[in-house]
């Protein structure tokens, strides 16, 4: 709100608490959908243990990125534009394969840099821990970046008839003309 003793005044602090609001749900949502992967990748990954380190990461991690995307992508980043499913789905796999890199590669450097050998499951889980926190800050910074667009990102096209959903806190609606396929701001 702006001060009364200077009605002209802009308030610039607003907008930007906005955003840190935004970002700080889109944060703790991500955080409990990593935390509930990371579990079920530490499931997989151990229950695979027997194939050996590598093979078990790369399985385990396609599967809990597989259940990622359906949960980031319905509650985390429901209130983003939606664009084609082709699209975000590939590229969330790339940047969970580019993920699944900085994890592996940590792990391998323990594994056959440090020495650290199979009978030192402990120590390869706490190491995976620290790939994975590592590729979990890349995976966050590329999903806003490239997967889960706003209708104002340069690279945003929807699918053809398809609206972005309605954030919750909305002030005006979004209505397509069905004749023309032009889309506007209803109040």
């Amino acid at each position: 709100m702006a001060d009364p003793a200077y009605p002209g005044q802009v308030n610039l602090v607003r907008p930007l608490l906005d955003r840190w609001h935004k970002l700080i749900r889109e944060l703790a949502k991500f955080g409990i959908i990593g935390i509930v992967n990371t579990i079920l990748d530490t499931a997989v990954f151990n229950a695979l243990f027997f194939i050996g380190p590598i093979k078990a990461q790369v399985i385990s991690t396609v599967v809990a990125a597989t259940a990622s995307y359906f949960m980031n992508r319905h509650w985390t980043f429901r209130h983003r534009a939606r664009s084609s499913l082709r699209r975000e789905y590939t590229l969330f796999f790339l940047f969970n394969g580019v993920g699944l890199g900085i994890t592996a590669v940590i792990l391998g450097a323990a594994t056959y840099g440090l020495g650290i050998g199979r009978d030192e499951r402990l120590l390869l889980n706490v190491v995976r821990i620290v790939g994975i926190v590592v590729a979990t800050v890349f995976r966050f910074w590329a999903y806003r970046k490239w997967v889960f667009l706003h209708p104002e990102d340069a690279l945003y096209e929807p699918e053809a008839g398809v609206l972005p959903e309605e954030p919750e806190h909305a002030e005006h609606r979004i209505e397509a003309d069905h004749d023309t396929g032009e889309t506007r701001a209803v109040s």
